[in-house]
This record gives structure tokens, sequence and C-alpha cells, in this order.
């Protein structure tokens, strides 16, 4: 059964990391937008990261889909989970109205107060799963099954 719950848990967090990704990736410039709207990082790397995390966010979605190297990118996943906590819980702290960028977009957003709790709870979400996959990352129909055998 928690084989089945692992595959569950992968395939939801993985969906979720494809679909971010590759809603992102069409607009770079509204990627370095919504990462430069957090106003937490110096401006020397934001143009990066807004146009590296699209691509990490894809590679991490299919790894975890496919279920390959299931327990270093589910950490990974987990940890972007954390990273995208802190950063929508210190906009909501400091009264920022900012649209998460999460699935494209970014900038203002004056119904952002709103939103932000449902974000952090869905994150909180995809890290909880993220953490269940780094704990037990033997799951159903994965590729590490094949290519690490016990």
């Amino acid at each position: 059964m928690v084989g089945w719950i692992g595959l569950l848990a992968r395939l939801v967090v993985g969906g979720v990391w494809i679909v971010a990704g590759a809603l992102k990736l069409p607009d770079p410039a509204a990627s370095v937008r919504a990462v430069r709207a957090y106003d937490l990082l110096p401006e020397a790397v934001v143009p990066t990261l807004g146009h590296v995390l699209p691509l990490v966010e894809i590679v991490v979605g299919l790894c975890l889909v496919l279920g390959v190297l299931v327990r270093p990118v589910a950490l990974v996943s987990a940890l972007l989970c954390v990273a995208f906590i802190i950063g929508i819980a210190s906009a909501w702290q400091r009264g920022l109205q900012i649209e998460c960028g999460c699935f494209g977009g970014g900038g203002y957003d004056a119904n952002a107060t709103d939103d932000y709790p449902w974000e952090i709870a869905r994150d909180v979400g995809l890290l909880v799963a993220s953490g269940f996959l780094v704990w037990r990352r033997r799951t159903r129909l994965a590729f590490d099954n094949v290519m690490f055998t016990p």
C-alpha cells in the first residue's frame, strides 16, 4: 500500500513541478519579474534564477514522474517548497501585494493577501509529499526499481 501512496505522491508533486515550469518557459521575463517582486535576493542573481528555475522545476517534475533518482530529487523538491513557503510568508509579512509567480506571471496582485494562505498550504502539502518520498524512495512503477535493484 505504501508503494502506491508513494506513486501517487510522485505523480502529484512531479506533475505540479512540470506544469509550473512549463507555464513559465514561454515568458522568461515574467519569471524574472516574479523573482524580483519578492525583493529577497541580490539583483545580480535574480535574472539567472528567473531563467533557470523553470528548467529546474521541469527536470525535478520529470524525474519524480518517471521515478528516477527519487530520493535526491524529492529532497530538491522539498528544499524548493521550503524556499517558496519562506518567500510567500515573507511577502505576506511585509505587506507585499504580489502574485506568487508559481505558475507564471508575477508582479502586483491586489488580491494577493487573500491568496497567500492557500499558496502556503499548497506548498506545505507538496513539502509533506516530497518528505514522504525522501523517507520512502521505493515506490511502484519507478525506474529506480529497475536501475537500483535491492
